[in-house]
């Protein structure tokens, strides 16, 4: 017998058509969720706060990228510069056992550390208002 999921309507006794109703979607207690949320989409913000947030984060990404050039990063290195846990307080990361989700780990950080000088040599180089 496969394993089933468990999910908020299920604890809470509600037809999953109620949720939709209320434009909620029915979570997962027991897994992790899939979801993603682009922080690049505050880019197009007319507040002046999410444009400079965008522009601290162009400005992480451009600190990454040179610390491609010329060096291997040590495990320690990238578990700080890449490995960053998911933020609490949004509960995305929401299950039976708590918020804490598992967010992205050292086989992303190598990937992403490897294809960075290539894919964004250019970063932050243009901004388009």
């Amino acid at each position: 017998m496969p394993l089933r999921t468990l999910f908020f309507s299920d604890i809470f006794d509600l037809d999953r058509w109620v949720l939709e109703d209320h434009g909620a979607f029915d979570v997962s207690l027991v897994s992790d969720l899939p979801l993603f949320i682009d922080p690049f989409l505050i880019f197009h913000s007319a507040r002046p706060e999410y444009r400079h947030l965008h522009d601290q984060m162009i400005a992480y990404l451009r600190f990454l990228r040179d610390r491609t050039i010329g060096r291997n990063p040590t495990t320690a290195e990238l578990q700080l510069w890449y490995c960053f846990p998911e933020v609490r307080q949004n509960w995305l990361g929401f299950s039976r056992y708590g918020n804490h989700g598992f967010g992205l780990g050292l086989h992303f950080a190598r990937t992403f550390h490897a294809s960075l000088g290539d894919m964004f040599k250019d970063l932050g180089s243009i901004r388009q208002d």
